[in-house]
């Protein structure tokens, strides 16, 4: 990774703190943008990298900070890894409209949207890598997941005609679909009070996802790997 750029969203916590980790010490200069600044400071202090503070659910969001991103770097970065995401549980009819709307945005309006911003540059200069994180909800059914399913499985979809578009371009995409990763967004739930739930204990770690990442990053620029699944053994 040495000499790239990368911007990786959702890098305070959880599976975008330990890609920026991961990254760093790789080589790679790596912006790294999140919506609670001071805890977005502090990481971006210890890791010495470039940092953002966005709230990207809002409107118009990604567009301003894809243009702070081209400042920065002085171009557009040479991989994006769509880490940032909302996560909820909750029957079909108990999901209230905001719940969902906030699902649908961070999981895949705004993937969708950095590959609007920075897709047509990525082309020109013939190369480029667009990473996002799915899930396992994106392809398996699973009580009380109606609003995450709903935006993971349009996530796969949107990455599957992405891998389609791309061929012969030289960008690359990935989908990345861990099975349940202990982090933060797990904190409201307790999963281990739950027993129809697995527990912390049983969860990947956000390296492992970090991991794999960072494999679909380093292949040669020939080959692309477009789907990588993760589960515990």
């Amino acid at each position: 990774m040495q000499g790239r750029s990368v911007l990786v969203t959702g890098a305070t916590q959880g599976i975008g703190g330990a890609v920026a980790e991961i990254l760093v010490a790789a080589g790679a200069r790596v912006v790294i943008a999140a919506r609670t600044e001071s805890r977005l400071r502090s990481s971006a202090e210890r890791l010495g990298c470039d940092w953002l503070a966005v709230d990207l659910a809002t409107p118009a969001a990604v567009e301003r900070t894809a243009d702070q991103v081209r400042t920065r770097l002085g171009a557009v970065p040479d991989a994006v890894v769509s880490a940032a995401g909302a996560f909820a549980l909750s029957d079909v009819e108990r999901t209230s409209a905001e719940a969902l709307e906030r699902m649908l945005a961070l999981n895949l309006r705004v993937p969708f949207d950095w590959i609007r911003c920075f897709l047509p540059e990525m082309k020109a200069r013939g190369h480029g890598d667009l990473l996002h994180v799915g899930s396992v909800a994106g392809r398996r059914a699973f009580p009380g997941n109606a609003g995450y399913s709903a935006s993971k499985f349009g996530l796969r979809g949107l990455h599957e005609v992405l891998v389609a578009e791309l061929a012969g371009t030289g960008v690359r995409s990935t989908l990345i679909e861990p099975a349940a990763v202990d982090t933060p967004l797990w904190d409201p739930i307790d999963p281990d009070a739950d027993p129809t739930l697995p527990s912390r204990g049983q969860m990947l770690q956000p390296a492992d996802v970090a991991e794999a990442i960072l494999f679909a990053l380093t292949r040669p620029a020939h080959v692309c790997v477009p789907l990588i699944q993760i589960q515990r053994a």
